[in-house]
Parts: C-alpha cells; structure tokens; sequence
C-alpha cells in the first residue's frame, strides 16, 4: 500500500467473533434468538447470517491461541471489557418481549427494559458467556430496507 493511501476500505465490520466456552449451548442460545445458521451442534465455528454483519462463535481458548499462539492473552471473562453489542428494535413491546425470551432460554437479565437518560427505552442482558447486549428503542429512529438502524 502506497503512503497516504485511502484507507476507506476499513470502513465496516464484517465479522464479530464472540469466543465462547461451549459453542453448542451458544449455538442454541442464538439460535433460539432467531440468528439465521446452517451450523448444527458439533461445529468447530460458527457464523450466523445476519442483515450487515455476521456473528461467528468460536471457542475461546482457540480464539486466544490465534491472536498468538506462543503467548494467548489471558482469558479473564471476570471483568467488564467496555465492549458491548446492540440490538435496536422498533418498539417498547419488541424491546420487552426479546428481553423475555431471552430469560427464557438461557439469558440473564442484568437491567431490565425501562426509560433512559436519552428518552429512549431499553435494558441489558448477558449471553451464556457474560457477553453484554444492550436491547433498546428510540421512538426517532428510523431503519432502512435491510432492517439496519439509519444514524446520521
């Protein structure tokens, strides 16, 4: 690449990799959230298709051993990283009935749905892994054909 290239090429997100400890519960667990896969139980790695990126589930120690395999970093999933994952619905009742499903099959409620400091509505769960998603709606938002939150 020449000095000063344009580097808008990175402009986007294609995968969002989630290491995972036991990838036939989370298999199941987004599965059962409605990610689209044609990964069965016994996958060594998984992607799910979803409209703009895809989430892909691999286990995590393999995970910290291609970062680097002669010293992977510590996995130490005690902590909060600051790093969260969002999913933006189109009403207070969607908000809530995901939030409901997902205590049913395995999720953890850790806010539940309620008013924000934005004016917005939502809450927090964490996946079986302690992956924090935030579940929330703005009543001006706007999405676009591919379901995809439209941000100015």
């Amino acid at each position: 690449m020449k000095k000063g290239a344009d580097l808008k090429m990175m402009n986007r997100i294609n995968l969002i990799c989630l290491g995972v400890k036991d990838i036939n519960r989370s298999l199941e667990f987004y599965k059962s959230l409605g990610f689209q896969t044609t990964a069965n139980r016994g996958a060594p790695i998984v992607f799910f298709n979803n409209q703009g990126t895809k989430l892909e589930l691999y286990p995590i120690k393999y995970l910290a051993q291609d970062i680097n395999k002669n010293n992977p970093p510590v996995i130490n999933q005690t902590e909060f990283s600051g790093i969260t994952l969002a999913c933006n619905m189109k009403s207070k009742e969607e908000v809530d009935l995901l939030m409901s499903h997902v205590q049913e099959v395995g999720g953890f409620i850790i806010k539940d749905p309620q008013s924000t400091e934005w004016g917005g509505y939502g809450g927090y769960f964490q996946d079986p892994d302690g992956y924090y998603w935030e579940v929330a709606y703005g009543a001006s938002w706007e999405f676009d054909e591919n379901d995809m939150l439209v941000i100015d």
